[in-house]
C-alpha cells in the first residue's frame, strides 16, 4: 500500500490547475442511464472513484470510452443488459447508489446493493428511498439490497426532505425527469454539483427549474436525448490547494476556481489573514504577514462551510495564532484525523462534534495514518508546514478524490513524493 513522503518547510509559488469535480462527475455519469442517446462529459477528473463508477455502469451494459487521457468520457446506454448493481462494486463507493433513480425511471426496476465508502459515520439511504416512494416506487430492502419497482412508470409527486441531502436530491431529480407529471422537491440541496446536474439534464431535454434553490420543480418528459457537458470545477480540490500557500507561505494561483464555488470558505480565509484574489484564470491565494489568525468554523450545507474542507482547515488552524473551534454538523465521525495531527505536535481537544485547536508555532514531522479521503490530504498539508519529514500511510483513499496530487504540489515547490507499497 503506497505512502506519501512530505518534507516540510518549502514556500509555495506558481499555478495549480484544478480538475473537474469528483462529486459532480459521479452524479453525471449515471445520468446516461436515463437516455438511449450518448452522453459525453468533458473536464472529467482522473480518479479511482471514476474508474469504479465506470465498472459499475459497464456491468449494467453501458459503453464507456475514455478520450483525451481520461478527461473526456463518452457514455452510451443504448443497450442496457441489466438492472442489478452488485455488492462487490457498490461497496467500494457510496456514490454507487446514484444508479438507483435513473435505472428505476428508465427500466421500471432496479436492484442496488447498499453502498460503502469512507468510514466517516452513518450515511443512511432512507432519504433516497423516501423520495423515490413519493414518485410511486415500490421498495423492499432484503439481503443487503434495495429492490425497487415502478412497473407502470414513475409518477410526479411532492418530495419534502426533512434534512438536506445532496445524494437524495440528485437521485430524485434524475428519476423525476422521466416521471409522468410534475415533481416538486422541497428542502433540496443547493450545492454546485446539483446545479451542474440540472444543467446537464436540461441539455438532455429535461424540464427543470430551481436547481440551486431549496425548491426544484421538474416536468417529466417521455424521453431524454444525448448531450455534451463540461464537468464543473471541483470546489473541494480548489479549497484544498488554496490552503497549501496559506499553510506554507507564498502565492499560488488555482486555475479554474471562482469565489462563488467557495465563498464561505473564502470568508474564513480572510478572517485568518489569508489573501484571496479573483483573477481572469482563477483564484490567487497568498499568506499575509506572519502566522494565520485563529478562526471558528462550523460546517453546513452549501452555501455554508463545506464538511469536505473541515479536515484541511484544521491543518491550517494547527499553526494559527490563538485558539479555534471547529464544529462538525454534517457527519458525526469526522475528526479521525485529529489524533494523527496530534502525533505531529498539534494541540487538539475533541468532544463529540466539536474540536478545539490551539495553534502552535510549528508542527513536527511524524509517521501518520490516513483514515479517509479528506483526512489523507489534510495530513499532507500539515506535513508541508512541519519540520522534518512526514510519512502519510494508507493513502489509497487519496486517489479516490485527488488527481495527481504529488505532481501538482511539486509544480509549486513542495517536496512531496509517493513511496510505493511493499
Amino acid at each position: 500500500m503506497d505512502s506519501i513522503l512530505v518534507k516540510g518547510g518549502a514556500e509555495l509559488n506558481g499555478v495549480i490547475p484544478i480538475a473537474g469535480a469528483k462529486n459532480a462527475c459521479l452524479t453525471l455519469m449515471p445520468a446516461t442511464l436515463l437516455s438511449e442517446a450518448p452522453l459525453t462529459l468533458t473536464n472529467a477528473p482522473r480518479l479511482s472513484d471514476i474508474a469504479t463508477m465506470t465498472v459499475l455502469l459497464q456491468s449494467l451494459g453501458v459503453e464507456v470510452t475514455q478520450l483525451q487521457d481520461g478527461q473526456v468520457l463518452a457514455l452510451s446506454s443504448h443497450d442496457l443488459t441489466g438492472h442489478r448493481a452488485d455488492y462487490d462494486i457498490v461497496r467500494k463507493m457510496r456514490a454507487s447508489i446514484l444508479v438507483l433513480g435513473p435505472l428505476l425511471a428508465r427500466t421500471g426496476q432496479a436492484v442496488v446493493s447498499l453502498p460503502g465508502g469512507c468510514a466517516i459515520g452513518a450515511r443512511p439511504v432512507d432519504l433516497h428511498l423516501r423520495g423515490l416512494e413519493a414518485l410511486g416506487a415500490t421498495l423492499d430492502l432484503r439481503d443487503g439490497y434495495v429492490h425497487a419497482e415502478a412497473r407502470n412508470g414513475l409518477q410526479g409527486g411532492h418530495v419534502d426532505f426533512p434534512i438536506v441531502s445532496v445524494g437524495a436530491t440528485e437521485n430524485v431529480l434524475m428519476a423525476a425527469t422521466l416521471a409522468k407529471g410534475t415533481t416538486v422537491i422541497e428542502n433540496a440541496a443547493r450545492e454546485p454539483e446539483i446545479v451542474d446536474l440540472g444543467r446537464c439534464l436540461r441539455r438532455m431535454g429535461a424540464r427543470i427549474e430551481g436547481e440551486g434553490t431549496p425548491t426544484i420543480t421538474v416536468e417529466g418528459v417521455d424521453a431524454l436525448t444525448g448531450a455534451t457537458h463540461p464537468v464543473v470545477t471541483d470546489r473541494i480540490e480548489l479549497g484544498t490547494y488554496m490552503l497549501a500557500p496559506a499553510i506554507c507561505g507564498g502565492e499560488v494561483e488555482c486555475l479554474g476556481g471562482t469565489i462563488a464555488l467557495v465563498s464561505a470558505f473564502c470568508d474564513k480565509l480572510d478572517e485568518a489573514g489569508i489573501g484571496v484574489e479573483e483573477t481572469p484564470r482563477g483564484l490567487k491565494v497568498s499568506r499575509r504577514n506572519g502566522r494565520p489568525r485563529a478562526v471558528d468554523v462550523a460546517t453546513a450545507p452549501f452555501p455554508g462551510f463545506p464538511t469536505d474542507l473541515q479536515a484541511q482547515m484544521m491543518a491550517l488552524l494547527c499553526t494559527a495564532d490563538g485558539t479555534s473551534v471547529l464544529e462538525e454538523t454534517i457527519f458525526e465521525n469526522r475528526f479521525m484525523h485529529a489524533p494523527e495531527l496530534m502525533r505531529m505536535g498539534a494541540k487538539i481537544d475533541v468532544h463529540g462534534g466539536r474540536a478545539t485547536v490551539t495553534g502552535v508555532e510549528r508542527l513536527k514531522g511524524a509517521p501518520v495514518m490516513a483514515t479517509d479521503l479528506r483526512a489523507s490530504v489534510s495530513l499532507i498539508l500539515a506535513g508541508l508546514a512541519a519540520e522534518g519529514e512526514t510519512l502519510v500511510n494508507r493513502v489509497y483513499h487519496l486517489d479516490r478524490g485527488y488527481e495527481r496530487v504529488e505532481e501538482k504540489l511539486r509544480a509549486v515547490g513542495a517536496h512531496v513524493e509517493r513511496v510505493p507499497g511493499r
